[in-house]
Order: structure tokens, then C-alpha cells, then sequence
């Protein structure tokens, strides 16, 4: 019954929630960031490669063997370095646009959290803080007025 109510409170407090749309955005991005690679990058990558296809590249093991009818007796065993190289264009594609992404939301973050900043509504939490931190000041230098009298 526990884990039942543990399992409510995580529900509702929206951190399901946020993981569900994470994961959905995530997969949709992982699409178009995909589609970037294959599609924008690496044509012009293999015009300026001499024409070489990138996901075509294998490092041979062993070759395939046919018998006489043309049936494979023996598979062909490769390692497809040219997909590696695509997925690590995919990595650094994805890193960086997730640390512009990051940027931006910082940037964003860090001027609602200015008190002094007009142009953009302060969170309540901060508002309240900084009249606390103000309060504070003032009283720390009225009671070292008094000390000094």
C-alpha cells in the first residue's frame, strides 16, 4: 500500500509528467537531428570526400562466400566504421545544440532572478528573498549604530 502512495505523490507532483514530455521531445529530436545528419551533412561531406558514402565504409573481417548457385554458404563479417563516424556527428550535433539550448535558458533564468531587472517578472521566491536580504542590511546597520553610541 505504500509503494501505491509513494507512487501518487510522484504522479502528482508532476515529476512523471515532466519525464513523459522529456522523453517524447527527446525521441522527435533525435528524428530531426537524424534526418540533419544524413540528409545536410553528410552529402557534402562525401562530395568533398571524393564521393565517398560514409555509412557504405566497412573494415572487412571475412568475405561472404557464395557456392556456384549464387546462395551465401558464409556471411560477410564487418565492422561499419562509416555508421560510427555518422553517430558521432549525430553526438556533437545533438551536444551542441543542447548546450545552446542550455545557454539561452540560463540566460533566461538568470535575468528573471534580477530583482533590479524591470523588463521581466521576478519569481515570488527571489522577490521574497531579496526583501529579506534588504531587511537584513538594514537592521545589521542599525544595530551597528547603536553599538558604536
Amino acid at each position: 500500500m505504500k509503494l501505491i502512495q509513494e507512487f501518487k505523490e510522484f504522479a502528482v507532483k508532476g515529476n512523471m509528467i515532466d519525464m513523459a514530455v522529456g522523453i517524447i521531445i527527446g525521441a522527435s529530436f533525435n528524428k530531426v537531428i537524424d534526418v540533419l545528419v544524413k540528409e545536410v551533412f553528410m552529402p557534402p561531406l562525401s562530395l568533398l570526400s571524393d564521393g565517398i558514402h560514409f555509412q557504405d565504409k566497412v573494415w572487412v573481417l571475412r568475405e561472404g562466400v557464395k557456392d556456384a548457385s549464387g546462395t551465401v554458404v558464409k556471411e560477410q563479417i564487418a565492422i561499419g566504421y562509416g555508421a560510427l563516424i555518422e553517430a558521432f556527428l549525430d553526438f556533437l550535433i545533438i551536444g551542441f545544440t543542447v548546450f545552446l539550448v542550455v545557454k539561452f535558458m540560463n540566460r533566461l533564468r538568470k535575468k528573471a532572478q534580477d530583482p533590479e531587472d524591470k523588463t521581466v517578472e521576478t519569481p515570488k521566491d527571489i522577490q521574497l528573498l531579496t526583501t529579506i536580504n534588504e531587511s537584513l542590511k538594514e537592521q545589521t546597520s542599525l544595530l551597528k549604530g547603536k553599538m558604536k553610541s
